[in-house]
């Protein structure tokens, strides 16, 4: 599993007519309208594997956002890549694709809703270490997932460090440019799974359930709209390197990124250990 999961992710070679892909496939931009913008995963996902994307740009004019999820089409197989994502590709079956909005992600359970309950995550927050990164696994299930490129950073700037309390509390809107979204599936039961989508290191709740795991599920990503361009992040979820494990071992120690600076550090670890 572990050989598997450690595959590098790119975008499928069939696309909609208006996305454009770069060398490494890894960066899709749509060109042109609003639509005919949906993407496929080169490979299909393993159950726990997420297929994890960063906006890199916005469009202005537009009404709606990203779209992911997943589908049992062979994306080689389709005569046609559908113009949307929702409702065109859903429509075909075998397809599940959850619309990303500015708010509202959060999928409430049919028995939360009935009781009016609320998470507590209160508790939660006071018991975290207030430190620039926590845990270091996302746990959905049985399933763990490394924290270590769930969340979204700002580029370097001057006055970059300010946001770095809105990206630890996840208040970056999920829409907005560096927000980082994937989606991954989760087995529930024999030959069924859930899938979940997750926003900037938080898990929304299974968005669709009781999906069929019989056939091989590609992730979807649709370009839809505002949202004019993303590129895949690469999740390791392999040992840590120990490049990786000094980094984080500085980052606990730290207030914010930026007091990186007033360290005694070489200048390529402290970008390294400040962006990504």
């Amino acid at each position: 599993m572990a050989a598997v999961l450690d595959q590098f992710m790119e975008f499928h070679s069939v696309h909609g007519t208006n996305v454009r892909l770069d060398p490494s496939k890894t960066h899709a931009t749509r060109v042109e309208s609003f639509a005919n913008g949906v993407c496929f995963s080169k490979d299909p996902l393993s159950p726990g594997e997420i297929f994890l994307v960063e906006i890199e740009e916005k469009e202005l004019g537009w009404c709606g956002h990203l779209r992911i999820g997943l589908t049992a089409h062979d994306p080689r197989t389709l005569e046609t890549v559908p113009e949307y994502s929702l409702p065109d590709l859903v429509d075909m079956g075998d397809s599940w694709v959850f619309a990303i909005t500015r708010n509202h992600n959060k999928v409430i359970e049919d028995g939360e809703a009935e009781r009016g309950e609320q998470p507590n995550i209160g508790d939660e927050a006071e018991n975290k270490p207030k430190t620039f990164f926590t845990d270091t696994h996302l746990y959905i299930e049985n399933i763990g997932i490394p924290r270590d490129k769930l969340v979204g950073r700002s580029r370097p700037g001057r006055f970059s460090h300010i946001l770095d309390d809105l990206y630890k509390t996840n208040a970056l809107p999920p829409t907005a440019r560096r927000s980082r979204i994937g989606v991954v599936y989760v087995p529930k039961g024999q030959g069924y799974a859930d899938m979940h989508i997750i926003i900037n290191g938080e898990d929304m709740g299974a968005s669709a359930k009781r999906i069929p795991t019989d056939k091989p599920l590609y992730a979807v990503v649709d370009v839809f709209a505002a949202t004019k361009s993303v590129r895949i992040v690469q999740v390791e979820y392999g040992f840590a390197s120990l490049q990786t494990l000094c980094r984080k071992t500085i980052q606990k120690h730290i207030i914010h990124r930026m007091a990186l600076d007033w360290l005694e550090l070489p200048e390529l670890l402290k970008h390294y250990c400040k962006y990504e």
